[in-house]
């Protein structure tokens, strides 16, 4: 994928048209000519085109649901962040193994919230809660933010908000390269900025509808050089023929863009592929033909907070991807900070 997202139909929940974001983007989309519909609730998105499931989960992947938001009390989202902050749900990318499209269910669309102002109002009561501490929000625990804000500007609009905060922090992560209009925002130094990267072969089999590495890349220096704190995500660390050399050369290209003076401050998470039973069963109905390894039985069994069980590598596959990734920060962000997840 290259160009930004342009979805394929919207639809409005009423009430979103008394906000000024909903008008403007009503009419953005009618000089677009893209089809317009309403629904009475952003959960209720019933009647999408498609003759079977397989045609409706990708017609929902296209299908913009412009509401209010009405929960405002906000998921806390440790241990990146104190708070998720709801600026949308959903994603339009095809990433086989992403956990959305379990938490997501029978409505994988995409929904942005217009009543934008609200959910930043409920913002500064939690940092007012929580001062003199500094507390962290999170925008990308259900959506990729970022593929969606070159049409709405919330992400921006966020963006300079917390800058003129003195106790509120913005974190988000994204697989898109759409940032340029992000770059000039007054972001005060008070927004982390991540980019999910991969190797080539995770990227082109199992992320479709996303940007390529190389543009993510290039975004990355573009958003290092607007003076924004960096952080990348690598996940998930997937074993494939050649991963070695893979992850090596994605560390090498990184190290190619980054200006110097952007890498004292970069953060580095590493999430090594796992599945469960539930998400392996969604994945294959969503992704029928997809290459992604999903063999229990090569896996060892790690308990999951929510009861549920995680198939993850073995302990001698995952030193060996531990002792390759240190190595590689070791050569190119020595300076860096990193985790590493199973």
């Amino acid at each position: 994928m290259s160009g930004p997202f342009i979805p394929k139909l919207v639809y409005f929940e009423p009430q979103a048209l008394e906000y000024p974001l909903g008008r403007e983007l009503k009419e953005k989309f009618e000089k677009m000519g893209i089809e317009i519909r309403y629904t009475t609730s952003h959960n209720q998105v019933r009647d999408l085109p498609g003759d079977n499931d397989f045609q409706k989960y990708r017609m929902a992947k296209s299908t913009l649901v412009v509401g209010v938001r009405k929960t405002l009390k906000f998921d806390t989202s440790k241990p990146s962040a104190e708070y998720a902050i709801p600026f949308a749900t959903g994603c339009m990318g095809h990433c086989h193994y992403c956990y959305l499209q379990t938490t997501m269910g029978s409505k994988p669309y995409v929904r942005t919230y217009v009543n934008v102002e609200e959910i930043l109002d409920v913002a500064d009561q939690y940092i007012a809660e929580r001062a003199p501490e500094i507390t962290r929000f999170e925008a990308a625990c259900t959506s990729d933010i970022v593929g969606i804000d070159h049409l709405t500007h919330t992400l921006k609009h966020a963006i300079e908000h917390f800058g003129q905060t003195e106790l509120g922090r913005l974190r988000f992560v994204t697989k898109f390269h759409h940032v340029d209009h992000l770059l000039d925002a007054n972001h005060n130094g008070h927004t982390r900025f991540r980019f999910s990267i991969n190797a080539d072969y995770v990227i082109k089999n199992f992320e479709p509808g996303t940007s390529a590495l190389v543009d993510r890349i290039e975004a990355a220096g573009k958003v290092a050089r607007a003076g924004y704190p960096l952080g990348f995500i690598v996940a998930p660390i997937y074993l494939h023929d050649g991963w070695e050399e893979g992850y090596r050369h994605m560390f090498e290209r990184l190290d190619a863009e980054l200006p110097a003076d952007a890498r004292a401050d970069i953060t580095f998470e590493f999430i090594q592929h796992r599945f469960t039973k539930p998400a392996k069963k969604v994945i294959l109905k969503n992704y029928p033909k997809t290459k992604l390894e999903l063999d229990e039985s090569v896996r060892r069994v790690k308990w999951g907070k929510y009861g549920i069980h995680k198939y993850i590598y073995q302990k001698d596959q995952e030193e060996e991807i531990k002792e390759r990734l240190e190595e590689y920060m070791h050569e190119f962000f020595p300076e860096a900070k990193f985790e590493y997840f199973t």
